[in-house]
């Protein structure tokens, strides 16, 4: 399997997927000595590379000079740190096609054969850790050590690049379309396999979406068998393996897009008419409270049919013998432990010394939908009220970035000097507040769903309606264009516009090179031209 393989692809997908910035510079300085070309490419006509990335540089530099950014310091060293991210990211896709141009397409599907292989075994060899400390065979119902593990298992099978265990199940969703198309059965149930394992809803939810495309217009008798078997695999584990995942997806759309009580109201409104019972507000709180009685006597009435004063804790309920009670899971030990860690004392002193700029985190607003709309409702209200910033946006890491998180030099997004800080007032107004609303919280409403976090938003707010438009003509189309040669290209772009709208994955230097790899082989392959001309 490793016989002629692009050892320098591999090279840039194991390393520069690293959760460690310094390992993802690395490992795009040594593709560069091994393989030093230049040529990007970048015409107007036909470009070899996607122009996005030029654009958001040129106009991260008009804001930069149109509106004084300059003249802050500190700010100069957040523009330079941020522009350093599209330049890597140029980089990578540099190498990643010259790897596609260099080589037979066998050869490249080789290479990510080993790499998936590498993924695969590092995301089951973290399960098996986890397995071996617990004792038990399915985490997901493991409460003990104050459920660390629980419906939280996915959260540790990080894969081969040590981030979050989204990054796993985006990269894993993609293996499993690129293998279902390759006709490799068993690397596309081990990629499903390893999608179940992280648990990550969102992306699950991406991946249904994808299969029911495919399934309909792209799959043959064979390929639908196994898109049902991938179906089948995820709902039995939703129900079986971790129902809690199940029921947090439920819990939270019941808290964000629950039936308004008016309709309860008049459900019991309609059942006092039937009765030719006079519907008045007494009768419903008489008929509310009557169900309340109702409940509680029952509940009486079963807790009464135990015979004798023995504790039915120690009674066996098949042979009616004394027996050692099973540990009481309802106890502290076996409940989720809720504490304020570092990084929440860390949010909460920053909100206690900056009430006057966080009118959100700082009062008892219940916020009616989840943080990301809001996000999408703050960045919208931002533009409207600041028409000037609409065209070209607020400027490189001045609103929605993972760069505005990580230059505050609290620890949110990697290590950042504190002597340098830089936190933007449109950002703390708007973002950050709603990040610290959500973070300086109890970690049950720690949730992609609650992160202002989308490369949407970032693009939108940072770089304006320019910088958006751009990235679906200049980055999007580069790729579509060439839709009808597309096979695992299109679930696989289907995916990804999806997970562009939950983190900032640019910054990330991650998926997005997964991604670039697997849409520039589909279309080389396919394409009757050469992948150049466009």
């Amino acid at each position: 399997m490793v016989k002629g393989i692009d050892w320098k692809l591999l090279i840039l997908l194991l390393l520069l997927l690293n959760v460690k910035m310094v390992v993802k510079v690395i490992a795009v300085i040594v593709l560069y000595f091994l393989r030093p070309d230049f040529k990007f490419g970048f015409t107007i006509k036909n470009p070899r590379l996607p122009l996005f990335y030029i654009i958001v540089i040129l106009i991260a530099s008009f804001n930069l000079i149109i509106r004084g950014l300059f003249t802050n310091l500190n700010y100069d060293l957040v523009f330079v740190t941020g522009i350093s991210f599209w330049i890597l990211s140029i980089l990578a896709i540099h190498q990643v096609k010259l790897s596609i141009e260099k080589n037979d397409p066998s050869v490249i599907h080789r290479t990510l054969l080993v790499f998936f292989t590498v993924n695969i075994i590092f995301s089951i060899a973290m399960y098996a850790l986890i397995v071996w400390e617990t004792r038990s065979f399915n985490p997901f119902e493991y409460q003990g050590e104050f459920q660390k593990y629980f419906i939280s298992t996915g959260d540790y099978i990080k894969g081969i690049t040590f981030d979050t265990s989204t990054t796993n199940a985006v990269i894993s969703t993609f293996g499993v379309f690129y293998f279902l198309s390759r006709k490799n059965i068993i690397y596309c149930l081990l990629c499903m396999l390893v999608l179940l394992l992280t648990g990550s809803n969102v992306t699950n939810i991406l991946f249904c979406v994808a299969l029911i495309y495919t399934f309909i217009f792209q799959s043959t008798k064979d390929q639908k068998s196994i898109l049902v078997i991938c179906g089948m695999m995820l709902v039995i584990f939703l129900a079986k393996v971790s129902p809690e995942n199940k029921n947090y997806l439920s819990d939270t759309y019941d808290n964000y897009f629950k039936k308004d009580t008016t309709a309860v109201l008049k459900k019991l409104s309609a059942d006092l008419s039937q009765t030719n019972t006079v519907v008045t507000e007494e009768t419903i709180k008489q008929k509310i409270a009557r169900g309340y009685l109702d409940s509680v006597n029952n509940l009486k009435q079963n807790n009464n049919k135990i015979i004798g004063n023995i504790n039915p804790a120690f009674v066996s309920q098949t042979t009616g013998k004394p027996q050692i009670p099973e540990p009481n899971i309802n106890k502290p030990p076996f409940q989720h432990k809720y504490i304020t860690t570092q990084m929440q004392a860390r949010l909460l002193q920053y909100i206690n010394e900056n009430r006057s700029d966080l009118p959100l985190s700082t009062s008892d607003t219940s916020l009616k939908h989840p943080g990301k709309m809001v996000a999408f409702e703050q960045s919208s209200h931002f533009l409207m009220q600041n028409s000037r910033k609409l065209l070209t946006g607020d400027g490189i890491g001045n609103f929605s970035s993972k760069l505005a998180f990580r230059s505050t030099a609290m620890d949110l997004n990697g290590g950042y000097p504190e002597k340098v800080a830089y936190i933007s007032n449109d950002f703390k107004h708007n973002h950050f507040d709603l990040y610290l609303y959500y973070f300086s919280k109890t970690d049950n409403i720690h949730s992609l769903a609650n992160m202002p976090n989308s490369v949407y938003d970032q693009l939108l707010t940072e770089y304006g309606l320019l910088g958006l438009v751009s990235f679906f003509i200049f980055y999007i189309w580069f790729f579509t264009k060439h839709y009808q040669y597309l096979t695992y290209g299109i679930p696989i772009l289907l995916i990804m516009m999806g997970v562009f709208l939950i983190d900032y994955w640019f910054e990330q230097l991650s998926v997005v090179i997964v991604f670039e790899v697997l849409l520039l082989l589909n279309i080389k392959e396919t394409k009757p031209s050469p992948i150049t001309e466009q």
